[in-house]
């Protein structure tokens, strides 16, 4: 098993399985030791915001804020700095611990050794 995750998550509402899949796999590799880096693309950019995980909803699935506060505790959430910057969404506008980042550090991460990478 890799001792590294990173999860690129490119869903949010508009495709709620697959964006909850993310959030899921991401959490539960938190809370099973492994160093998470969930990064936050497309509709998914939209979480980082205070409030926004709150309003999504998917039968028989974990709570969006539930997922992120473990994955929070235990590893990384990054917002892509390109879609952070098409939804005008600063540094100053997403919840705590929650960082900007872009393509050459999700490359890094994702090439380091003992590392898988997961796309959603």
């Amino acid at each position: 098993m890799a001792k590294k995750l990173v999860v690129k998550v490119t869903a949010g509402a508009d495709a709620p399985e697959r964006c909850s899949q993310a959030f899921t796999v991401a959490a539960v590799a938190a809370a099973s030791g492994v160093e998470v880096s969930l990064w936050l693309t497309g509709e998914s950019a939209w979480f980082a915001l205070p409030g926004r995980a709150a309003e999504f909803e998917l039968p028989h699935a974990a709570p969006l804020p539930e997922l992120i506060e473990s994955i929070l505790a235990a590893g990384r959430i990054t917002l892509c700095t390109q879609c952070a910057a098409r939804r005008e969404i600063t540094e100053k506008d997403v919840m705590e611990g929650i960082r900007i980042a872009g393509a050459q550090v999700f490359v890094q991460e994702a090439l380091a050794d003992d590392t898988q990478a997961l796309v959603y």
